[in-house]
């Protein structure tokens, strides 16, 4: 019998954890080149790119905590 591979398994927490840690990485990249950056709009961006992801990691980990109504 095969077994099946963390990538092919219908587990939905796991597929969550690793987008949840994509994002994470994404937000923190954003927030490195924010300090690089000398264009206000690219800053700008860069800054809102943050906050999006931000509230997207939060829903994440709402998710996996099943501690919202829409969640349980």
């Amino acid at each position: 019998m095969q077994q099946e591979t963390p990538e092919a398994t219908a587990d939905s927490r796991y597929h969550a954890r690793n987008i949840r840690q994509m994002l994470q990485d994404t937000l923190s990249h954003a927030r490195e080149d924010e300090a690089r950056v000398d264009d206000p709009k690219a800053l700008a961006l860069f800054e809102t790119t943050a906050e999006v992801l931000q509230g997207l990691i939060t829903a994440y980990d709402h998710y996996e905590q099943k501690s919202e109504p829409a969640w349980q």
